[in-house]
């Protein structure tokens, strides 16, 4: 049984969980923003660049995947300290390899090991984000995602600065890394051992790993986690696919220059960080089922805007609706996922493990379908996408026992009773 915080350790256990957040998102903006200079460092062209990144991006999926194991070995405090030590290593790695050793296969073992670590601490900060959610008892995972969209503007941000002054590669990734490891350590610290996220006190009687793999593996035979992963299936893979394909839908598909193309990424990068960063209200006031109705007519709309409009301004317009529809799709199925406290690391691990897989691996599957009838074609395929995750949101009502974003009329009648 998990003891009673105080609200000053509630308040830095959050503040500890969005500083992961934002970490998470600091490692892949502060490689990324380096990319031609590693590109040109390793004497690669475009195709092999393409295959050592998508070495990182398996190795995502493959940390995504084992996730439920690592937290039934270790539980979600130890494991994603791990986790991100080793991504903080990768991305020193990464940096060595590109300035010190001058080789693509460096660089790939540092890609490899930033993407595990950055795969598998993506799930356990959702399970502690939305145990943090069932322990305050309102509706602010899309603000930990927020907090990730911080961190890579500030990675970014951070990177163009190296550029400017000259820093050389490894200097700016080795103490980008030093700074990962350190929020680690700090906010690690600040994180409680609780039972919702198999945390499992010194003191406290220890199941076996056959026992804690099998609660945690349990959520993969529950027909909700499956509906909960058509929600997160639309949304992750729209999310994804515009982070790769909007930019080049409006340079190739709308014949507008590359200037453009940048621009309208962050105008979806900035539409969907700020529904992120005040949504959760807005759940708390009319629920998750509506909340993730409205946000799919959003994204359809937006998108098909964004396919068959006729001049910039509305091509930014559908980016815009794009980003703020697909904003909260991942965040609030990670929130549906832990309503039940006793298995919400379970169901939140094979839920996100859904999530995350259609984010990093559907976008590629894009490319390679507009090889054939054209790149906003096949956008089409996420409006369909968008649509079906609009339709299974009724998988998301709060279950009973459950008042997390279950709208406040919910609320009211309970008063009323």
């Amino acid at each position: 049984m998990d003891s009673v915080l105080t609200r000053s350790q509630l308040v830095r256990w959050r503040t500890a969980v969005f500083a992961i957040f934002l970490a998470s998102g600091l490692s892949i903006a502060t490689w990324a923003a380096r990319v031609p200079d590693i590109k040109h460092s390793v004497g690669v062209d475009n195709a092999q660049l393409g295959l050592m990144l998508l070495a990182g991006g398996i190795a995502s999926i493959l940390g995504v995947s084992v996730s439920s194991i690592l937290l039934a070995r270790f539980g979600a405090r130890r494991g994603m300290l791990g986790a991100m030590i080793l991504f903080g290593i990768g991305v020193a790695v990464i940096g060595f390899g590109a300035t010190v050793f001058e080789s693509p296969y460096v660089v790939t073992a540092g890609l490899l090991l930033w993407g595990f670590g950055n795969g598998a601490v993506d799930v356990m900060m959702n399970v502690e984000g939305a145990a943090i959610e069932k322990q305050s008892g309102k509706t602010i995972l899309p603000l930990f995602h927020a907090f990730f969209s911080f961190g890579t503007v500030i990675g970014a941000g951070l990177g163009v600065a190296a550029i400017a002054i000259g820093m050389s590669v490894v200097i700016h990734l080795s103490i980008m890394a030093v700074i990962i490891v350190v929020i680690a350590f700090v906010s690690i610290a600040n994180v409680p051992v609780r039972e919702i996220t198999l945390d499992v006190p010194a003191d406290a009687p220890k199941l076996g790993m056959r026992e804690r793999l099998s609660i945690t593996l349990s959520a993969w035979r529950e027909p909700r986690t499956y509906a909960l992963g058509v929600i997160l299936l639309g949304m992750a893979f729209a999310e994804g696919g515009a982070n790769d394909w909007l930019a080049l839908g409006i340079v190739e598909g709308h014949g507008a220059d590359k200037a453009l193309g940048a621009a309208g990424l962050a105008v979806f990068s900035i539409s969907m960080t700020a529904v992120r960063t005040f949504g959760g209200p807005l759940v708390d006031r009319f629920g998750r089922v509506a909340t993730l109705r409205v946000l799919a007519v959003t994204a359809t709309v937006g998108l098909l805007l964004f396919i068959l409009a006729p001049n910039v301004p509305l091509i930014f317009v559908g980016a815009a609706l794009w980003g703020a529809g697909v904003s909260l799709g991942f965040p609030l199925g990670m929130s549906a996922a832990a309503d039940d406290p006793a298995k919400a690391a379970a169901r939140v691990s094979a839920t996100a493990t859904i999530g995350y897989i259609a984010f990093l691996a559907g976008p590629p599957l894009l490319g390679l379908i507009s090889e054939h009838i054209g790149l906003l074609n096949t956008l089409y395929i996420l409006v369909a996408l968008i649509i079906a995750s609009g339709l299974a949101s009724p998988a998301a009502r709060p279950i009973a026992g459950s008042t997390v974003g279950a709208g406040r009329p919910h609320k009211q009648s309970e008063h009323a009773g």
